[in-house]
């Protein structure tokens, strides 16, 4: 397993969702999601690259904001940069 530079600092527990209710831009848009991502930078609620909006992996190529978690839930994170999962102890699996 290799160390995740990305996951330092992440504020899983603290990061309040913007739109709890909903992938945002699905919200605004009245489109429908598949599963929801959470960022773990600013609190971004968007939809899975299965979803036709793909709005979690826009939002960070957007901000470049790296890190997000399954939501709600929270059981594990996902690195953008890396492509992979990332573990409580920020290792890749």
């Amino acid at each position: 397993m290799l160390s995740c530079i990305h996951s330092r600092g992440v504020r899983k527990p603290l990061v309040k969702p913007r739109t709890p209710e909903g992938c945002e831009e699905c919200l605004k848009d009245g489109t429908h999601w598949v599963h929801l991502r959470l960022c773990l930078d600013c609190g971004h609620v968007g939809c899975c690259d299965s979803s036709i909006g793909k709005h979690a992996t826009k939002h960070f190529e957007a901000t470049r904001h790296t890190m997000m978690t399954a939501f709600p839930g929270m059981e594990w994170n996902w690195c953008y940069v890396h492509r992979d999962y990332i573990d409580q102890l920020g290792k890749t699996e």
